[in-house]
């Protein structure tokens, strides 16, 4: 059934009521729309005002009917009036949230939902998308009452609780209209359960609602937000063995694949298995289908990389998705120059060796530091000093080792050295070297994609990672992330989220 809702001077039409429901989820729904929290909406309807208890049969409410919503949405947050309360003055659960606000705010099981709660967690980790999602606006009356609309309104509204709150989230809304867009995640087993479902697939369906509501504000040409940040760019060549005849294409994807076979051991590799695009297509020449040998390259690097480890296959015998659980180690610093065309590759070589030599020169500048002894430790400790020091590759003599020829001829001003590299930078700063910092984590314990668990690991701008396991927050090292590769029945990686390493500003 179909209603009208009529706010101020706001119209929302086509608003659909599922009257198996209670009331209490439409007002969820007009939340999402309006913005008006469910406790203080006044919906008149036959008899009085809608309330949580009523059933749809005893409102008299009809399709097409016009229903009028009282009631002020949330405002911005404001300037605290009262005396600050200090952590030590609150009770211990808040204490808690206290303490973690700084990371971020775990979000509420609603019954096997982690696969959502941990790609959310994922994607609220990336400042940019953050701020399109702030920025969205109703679209107009047709589109307002669409899906994907009220999708990325759910997302605009748990994103802005999770920045404000610290303590654990319900995220009840956003799981309503997830399930309205995309019916499959409302599938239930048996007892009326709802089912464990795909962390991958709620990922791209979530991304590709993102992709068609989000704009990028700072594009003249209203280029999609999601496509600017993730897309990533292919060239495909492919080549019938069998009749010679060739054909190129470009794609654009929101992720790289990393297929995952008995000779994969690393993430390049599975990359550089993905990049291989062997496939069935039209033959001309024969009539009919053909195999044609495909091979990928990137042409186009995003801000952020999204890989997708194909841990899981569809196996027809138990009609569900088995697990890989091969380990596959993956790099904190991922490098893809290799993976991209040559026009590609141009211009990236100019970035890289700015950072290039950004690097060497911080690592000179420590091992300077580091040679600095104080006049008074005595000529014992300066030996010592040099003796470390004559250990590094950096030491080694014409006798020790092969000397690079470009290092050769007379000595150069390390202060103009400085100034050629200050300048190198600058003329590239801001620029993209093909390189990637990881960034998030997602992971699946278990051994069907359907079944078992999934957990975020998010590094914070601090460095610190931190672990989303639902509600719960836990406080990680960075070595602990190399034992997600898999290879047992712990936490193994299955989607994994980098962020460009650009050149520095000056």
């Amino acid at each position: 059934m179909k209603v009208v809702i009529k706010w101020g001077k706001k119209t929302f039409d086509d608003v659909e009521i599922d009257t198996s429901l209670p009331a209490s989820i439409f007002k969820h729904q007009v939340y999402s729309l309006t913005g008006v929290p469910p406790e203080r909406q006044k919906i008149m309807v036959k008899g009085g005002m809608l309330k949580d208890e009523s059933t749809w049969s005893d409102t008299g409410v009809k399709s097409g009917q016009k229903l009028m919503l009282l009631g002020t949405a949330d405002k911005l947050p404001e300037a605290p009036t009262s005396a600050p309360t200090f952590l030590e003055d609150l009770p211990e659960e808040q204490q808690s949230a206290a303490d973690t606000k700084q990371f971020g705010s775990g979000l509420n099981n609603l019954g096997n939902t982690c696969y959502m709660n941990s790609t959310l967690q994922c994607l609220y980790s990336v400042p940019e998308l953050r701020q399109a999602l702030q920025v969205y606006s109703e679209p107009g009356q047709l589109a307002s009452s669409s899906s994907h609309h009220r999708l990325a309104i759910a997302a605009q509204g748990l994103f802005g609780e999770m920045a404000r709150s610290g303590a654990p989230v319900t995220p009840f809304t956003f799981l309503f209209t997830l399930r309205q867009a995309y019916p499959q995640f409302a599938q239930q087993g048996r007892g009326g359960q709802y089912s464990q479902q795909d962390a991958e697939e709620c990922w791209s369906q979530l991304m590709t609602t993102l992709q068609d509501r989000l704009k990028d504000p700072s594009s003249a040409a209203s280029d999609p937000a999601i496509k600017q940040l993730f897309g990533v760019g292919y060239h495909t060549e492919l080549k019938c063995e069998e009749t010679g005849e060739t054909f190129q294409e470009d794609t654009t994807a929101l992720s790289l694949k990393c297929n995952i076979s008995i000779d994969v051991n690393q993430l390049e590799e599975g990359i550089k298995l993905a990049l291989k695009d062997d496939r069935e297509k039209n033959s001309d020449a024969l009539g009919g289908l053909a195999v044609f040998a495909g091979s990928s390259v990137i042409s186009h690097l995003p801000p952020y990389l999204t890989v997708h480890m194909v841990r899981f296959f569809y196996k027809a015998d138990v009609q569900q998705k088995a697990k890989i659980l091969r380990k596959v180690v993956f790099p904190v610093l991922l490098d893809l120059y290799d993976f991209c065309t040559p026009d590609l590759k141009r211009q990236l070589d100019g970035p890289r060796d700015a950072l290039r030599a950004i690097e060497d020169k911080a690592a000179a500048d420590a091992r300077a530091s580091k040679s600095k002894v104080p006049k008074e430790e005595g000529s014992k400790a300066a030996n010592v000093e040099t003796a470390q020091l004559m250990d590094t590759p950096q030491a080694k003599t014409v006798g020790d080792a092969d000397v690079d020829m470009r290092d050769a001829g007379p000595p150069t001003s390390s202060s103009a050295g400085d100034e050629a590299s200050t300048s190198t930078s600058a003329a590239h700063a801001g620029g993209h070297t093909g390189r990637y910092e990881l960034m998030a984590v997602l992971t699946h314990k278990g051994r069907s994609a359907d079944s078992g668990h999934y957990v975020s690991w998010v590094k914070q701008d601090s460095g610190q990672w931190v672990q989303f396991d639902d509600e719960q927050l836990v406080l990680r090292k960075e070595d602990e992330i190399a034992t997600l590769a898999g290879g047992g029945d712990w936490h193994m990686a299955y989607l994994l989220m980098y962020r460009a390493q650009r050149v520095p500003n000056a």
